[in-house]
């Protein structure tokens, strides 16, 4: 098998959504194709891929330094034993001379890169990628769907608690039971008045979880805390600066509730460190590093062997990043559960219509590969770029 070609483009994502910390209005995502010399129905099977939602296209350090690196290799280095393009091969090929650490944005390109070629050997095996990674990894996938919760609540330039509520009652009228809004980009006050609405419409406090996007300093991340322990929330999230371990672990002795972080740690060598050092405990904290900002599913693999080594739960590992790559990664590696973007970050937010949603928990669908083509919102990018 041979690429014979990859090709790459930045999209936009719609919409004009904040979080406390930065406007989603000019984000891009970089969305990639691996073209093969193996013809379906005519055509070159591609594999496609990005790098998750909530940083920047790539595509400077794809198209300057990772693609030619692996378009210039020997065709036969990229191959595993069985004759398959070798995800980790080709991730491994794409950072030659590319010094360790400073794990920052090319950790997303390469992400985009080794992830369509997980689509590309899914789509060749006749799979949906959940299924594909499960009997090539010999892990046990969910048999009924992944635990999923509607991620929004975000702010909006012209923002209501009943704007809000319209939002959160439209996800539960889809089916989610679970949901996740923004805190810190607000008062106090007004962000307890906006949890109090979100607790209302999930009928819960254990299914609302709040997320900070590392907002505060200590002393903020305290008074939150305080503030937030009377409700019993589902999780408090990145409360401070995700690189702050002394201040997460700090906060995990005052604050009895469940916190979750690690969304924008983009190697297992970080994630190894915020293990270490961040006072997260086994019985109540959840894990949220993404795949596609770290590199792929092959430094993914890495990162969980550590967090089972330190003594969590697949159970507690719910990565960052509400698209079809997450949930069918969910999915097959049999992991606690994903996050969704029902109403937001399009075209790439949320699932497609060969998804089912029963009772909170969703289903990748039987189309092969991430089944990105299935997404209306998608399907006419990625046809162009693959033209």
């Amino acid at each position: 098998m041979r690429i014979t070609a990859i090709c790459e483009q930045a999209v936009r994502l719609e919409g004009a959504v904040a979080n406390a910390v930065v406007s989603f209005r000019d984000h891009t995502v970089s969305l990639v194709a691996v073209v093969s010399d193996q013809i379906r129905d005519g055509r070159p099977v591609a594999g496609i891929g990005f790098n998750s939602i909530g940083r920047f296209a790539q595509s400077g350090i794809l198209r300057e330094r990772l693609i030619p690196r692996v378009l210039d290799a020997n065709p036969d280095e990229l191959l595993d034993a069985a004759g398959q393009l070798d995800p980790a091969r080709i991730a491994g090929v794409a950072l030659q001379n590319e010094k360790p650490g400073g794990h920052g944005d090319r950790a997303g390109a390469v992400a985009a890169l080794e992830l369509a070629v997980w689509d590309l050997n899914a789509k060749l095996a006749d799979l949906p990628s959940g299924a594909y990674i499960a009997q090539r990894l010999e892990s046990t996938p969910l048999a009924n769907g992944a635990p999923t919760y509607a991620a929004g609540g975000y702010y909006y330039p012209e923002d209501s608690t009943a704007r809000l509520k319209d939002e959160l009652c439209s996800y539960r009228d889809l089916g989610y039971t679970a949901f996740k809004i923004k805190i810190g980009g607000a008062s106090l006050a007004q962000d307890l008045d906006r949890i109090e609405t979100a607790i209302e419409v999930a009928g819960d406090p254990g299914k609302v979880a709040v997320d900070a996007n590392g907002r505060f300093d200590f002393d903020a991340a305290v008074t939150y805390g305080n503030a937030l322990a009377k409700y019993n929330l589902r999780w408090f999230e990145e409360a401070g600066d995700p690189l702050d371990f002394a201040l997460q672990a700090e906060l995990a002795a005052c604050y009895e509730g469940a916190l979750a972080t690690g969304e924008n740690l983009f190697s297992s060598a970080d994630s190894r460190n915020l293990l270490r050092y961040a006072g997260l405990r086994h019985d109540r904290d959840v894990l949220q590093m993404d795949p596609g900002l770290s590199y792929g599913l092959t430094e993914y693999l890495a990162t969980l062997a550590a967090a089972e080594t330190a003594g969590f739960a697949r159970s507690q590992c719910i990565p960052h990043g509400g698209h079809l790559i997450n949930l069918h990664i969910v999915t097959g590696l049999g992991l606690g559960g994903c996050e969704a973007y029902p109403g937001v970050f399009q075209p790439f937010g949320g699932f497609s219509s060969g998804c089912a949603l029963v009772n909170g928990n969703v289903t990748a669908g039987d189309a092969p590969g991430w089944g990105l083509e299935q997404k209306d919102s998608l399907a006419p990018l990625i046809a162009e770029l693959v033209a």
